[in-house]
């Protein structure tokens, strides 16, 4: 056993506890921006995950499942983000403010 095969082992455990982590963050986040953060870190982890397990196998083809999930976690990431960004400002809407066609002149 090498020094590699023992630092990508270590890498392995490592990779694998952060998506725990980021499991428990996605199921107990407070609030919807820390789920999709949490989902966000999941997925650069799989995709660390993949690269891990193309340098201990020896196969390339993991690299190309890696680089494809890296493009649809980046997009996913997007879409959520536009997805919060409408949702706030539907909320933000929603909310009563000062009517402004009831305005009554007050100057002197």
């Amino acid at each position: 056993m090498g020094i590699l095969q023992t630092a990508v082992d270590i890498a392995f455990v490592l990779v694998m506890l952060g998506v725990v982590f980021a499991f428990i963050r996605l199921i107990k986040g407070p609030s919807l921006p820390d789920r999709i953060v949490a989902l966000d870190m999941m997925t650069v982890q799989i995709v660390a995950f993949c690269g891990l397990f193309a340098i201990a196998s020896g196969e390339t083809a993991f690299l190309d499942v890696a680089i494809v999930l890296a493009l649809v976690g980046f997009l996913a990431t997007v879409a959520l983000a536009r997805f919060v960004e409408r949702r706030v400002a539907r909320v933000g809407e929603d909310t009563p403010g000062p009517d402004i066609s009831d305005d009554k002149d007050t100057s002197p």
